[in-house]
């Protein structure tokens, strides 16, 4: 058995995060998770969008914001009562800076196995430049 320290503030920041979520969230309650990192040349985007396809999504970078649009459609199963409903369905956006160094006209998008993949190259003029020495 491990034990672990209690943080009170890093319990507080979590449940910040997840009423931040939720306010974002609209009308249907859904927001796709996402990871986003960053690597020497490139940020890298990824979201969970299971049951959606290429035509669901709409991806936009203007004025330094990247969002993220789609919608999934609720279940149409004839049924008299729902006994459960955990899975997200409506509409969702996804806002996210994109900082000045990115350069937006390479950025690409991939959609494989219910996983959205954007990937956002840096600008060449921001990447560190080895400099010889003569």
């Amino acid at each position: 058995m491990s034990f672990t320290r209690w943080d009170p503030l890093r319990d507080l920041f979590a449940i910040q995060e997840r009423i931040e979520r939720l306010a974002d969230a609209g009308a249907a309650g859904w927001m796709p998770p996402v990871d986003l990192y960053e690597t020497g040349d490139r940020f890298v985007l990824s979201a969970e969008l299971p049951g959606l396809t290429r035509d669901d999504i709409d991806i936009k970078v203007q004025d330094g914001t990247l969002t993220i649009q789609g919608s999934r459609p609720s279940s149409s199963i004839p049924c008299e009562r729902y006994h459960r409903v955990e899975r997200g369905h409506g509409a969702f956006e996804r806002r996210f800076s994109v900082p000045a160094a990115v350069d937006v006209e390479h950025v690409t998008a991939d959609l494989k196995d219910g996983v959205l993949t954007l990937t956002l190259p840096k600008s060449a003029a921001t990447l560190p430049r080895r400099i010889e020495v003569s």
